[in-house]
């Protein structure tokens, strides 16, 4: 390995360590979240799952966004931007793999883009399989409420 790699890949991983853990601490807040609500929810079953998707799906958004921020500042950090480039814009290209090309990055750090992709691949991946689970989990109570509703013997 040439030595000016271990650099991007030390800074690139470290990131992706860091955007892993808060995901991490992110989806098991949301997981936490519905699961509690779901046990409490009484109403209306096609309203809780619409609660819950737009809850949910607005906070891993926001989880992303700060995903991306986390980048933006590590970008800044190691002078990865040209001085005339936004590294904000330049961390969303790279992070949800867009890729204009309109920016690239500074000549001793070119790895940190396709690094950035894949901790966005990986992380839009998990988040898809959370929101699906938690969205078969509502699903499965707003079931199991209407089976347990019309499934009792009258006295």
């Amino acid at each position: 390995m040439r030595s000016e790699l271990l650099p991007q890949l030390t800074v690139g991983l470290g990131v992706c360590l860091v955007n892993i853990a808060v995901h991490a601490l992110v989806m098991t807040a949301v997981v936490r979240a519905v699961r509690s609500a779901a046990l409490s929810y009484g109403g209306r079953p096609n309203l809780f799952i619409i609660a819950v998707m737009v809850t949910a799906v607005s906070i891993l958004m926001g989880a992303h966004l700060a995903e991306v921020l986390i980048w933006t500042v590590v970008y800044t950090l190691v002078n990865a931007t040209p001085n005339d480039a936004d590294a904000m814009y330049f961390a969303f290209v790279n992070y949800t793999t867009l890729g204009y090309g309109d920016i690239t990055p500074a000549p001793g750090w070119k790895l940190l883009g396709p690094i950035t992709a894949m901790n966005g691949v990986l992380l839009f991946g998990w988040s898809t399989a959370v929101i699906f689970e938690i969205l078969r989990s509502a699903m499965s109570k707003q079931r199991s409420e209407a089976d347990g509703s019309t499934s009792r013997k009258p006295r």
